[in-house]
């Protein structure tokens, strides 16, 4: 059997979601050939960051193009669809007309079976992330067949949501725990100086980001605060492109304002817009309080729990809404005015958020003495050989 795990994103942030699973496959199914699928240098630079941690893995890397000339056209139309993404598929279908099945963390993949013809193709879908909000439920996610699932939180919203009845699924954990090393409890030290750094981790869908209506706010009251370091690490996307449509709602649209020099050149303040360190949980490792607002990161976060505060800027009614699970585990600031005293709330009452925490981390991520990347090789080399056997 030949076995493609595709990368095929602008970011980076989606290859630890999947790329142990590959290497772990290839040293479970030695009779399987395993293709690393690639789009560009950078993807492929970083992918082979993890390979140290695989020295006995059997993968072979391929590389998929398409023309400059073509790149620079299709990027003008990037901002509003992953036109680059779909031209690549297109450009390539030689590749992927010789594998058995494809192994995909997102769904514009999926398109070689809907849109393209390759029928013949098993598509399995591990995702990445395993956040609360509405959107990373949708039906799209059924269109594969095999779906990676977390844990037992995820598995029920998306039987309740309709998303399983056209899929098979399988509770695997989290890989990227594993690509990571997020289990070993190591953490990086990232100011020279005693104060609690806060990471502020903001989404970049529009009708629900604290960014583009408080951002430059927030920035500014850790600018001038004594108290405390703040890393800037917003989600890796908001600054991929300069203008974003809601996923929420698609006639929502945020531009996305450059965030002014003083806060680069300040010292207790580190920006990171789309650094390595944003895809592999070197900054939700290494603060005491985590700020954002439905960021998948945050489950993340509680790997070790600890303070959380959400910006709520848009008046949300989140109370009843299961989109907003994360924000009973925390405090929940509406004003720029009380962001101080959120702060505050979220330390002194974290004694009362830490077991709910815990039972959210839990329930977001099914995790056993068998690695989730192991798992999921095994998962794999089942469904295969249960649906393409003679």
């Amino acid at each position: 059997m030949r076995v493609g795990f595709l990368f095929n994103h602008e970011q980076l942030h989606q290859i630890p979601h999947a790329i142990s699973v590959a290497y772990e496959l290839s040293k479970l199914k030695k009779d399987f050939e395993i293709l690393i699928i690639t789009s560009s240098d950078s993807q492929l630079n970083y992918i082979k960051e993890f390979e140290d941690n695989y020295p006995d893995h059997l993968c072979s890397y391929v590389e998929i193009s398409m023309p400059v000339y073509l790149k620079a056209v299709c990027s003008l139309f990037d901002r509003a669809l992953p036109v680059s993404k779909i031209t690549m598929l297109k450009r390539n279908l030689t590749v992927f007309e010789g594998l058995d099945a494809l192994v995909v963390p997102e769904k514009t993949s999926l398109l070689l079976k809907s849109y393209f013809g390759l029928t013949h193709l098993k598509y399995i879908l591990t995702t990445h992330g395993s956040g609360d909000r509405k959107f990373g439920f949708n039906k799209g996610k059924g269109k594969c067949d095999l779906l990676f699932l977390s844990g037992e939180k995820v598995q029920k919203r998306m039987e309740r949501e309709g998303v399983l009845a056209t899929t098979e699924s399988c509770i695997i954990g989290y890989p990227k725990f594993d690509a990571v090393n997020a289990l070993s409890g190591k953490r990086q030290r990232l100011f020279d100086n005693d104060r609690l750094t806060v990471v502020y981790n903001p989404h970049f869908s529009p009708n629900v980001s604290s960014w583009y209506k408080m951002g430059l706010e927030i920035l500014e009251y850790f600018y001038n605060n004594q108290k405390y370091n703040l890393i800037f690490a917003p989600h890796i996307m908001l600054y991929t492109r300069k203008m974003h449509f809601s996923e929420e709602k698609k006639s929502s649209i945020g531009w996305v304002k450059p965030v002014p020099e003083k806060y680069f050149n300040c010292p207790h303040i580190l920006i990171d817009t789309d650094g390595i360190a944003c895809t592999d949980m070197t900054y939700t490792l290494g603060a005491d309080i985590y700020m954002g607002d439905v960021s998948s990161q945050y489950h993340e976060f509680l790997i070790n729990p600890r303070p959380s505060v959400f910006i709520n800027a848009h008046q949300l009614d989140w109370k009843d809404d299961e989109s907003y699970l994360n924000w009973h585990t925390g405090a929940v600031v509406e004003d720029i005015q009380d962001l101080e005293a959120g702060i505050q709330q979220a330390i002194n009452d974290h004694g009362m958020h830490r077991d709910g925490q815990k039972k959210l981390f839990d329930a977001t991520f099914e995790l056993t003495d068998e690695t989730s990347s192991k798992r999921a090789a095994r998962a794999i080399s089942d469904f295969l050989q249960a649906s393409l056997s003679p």
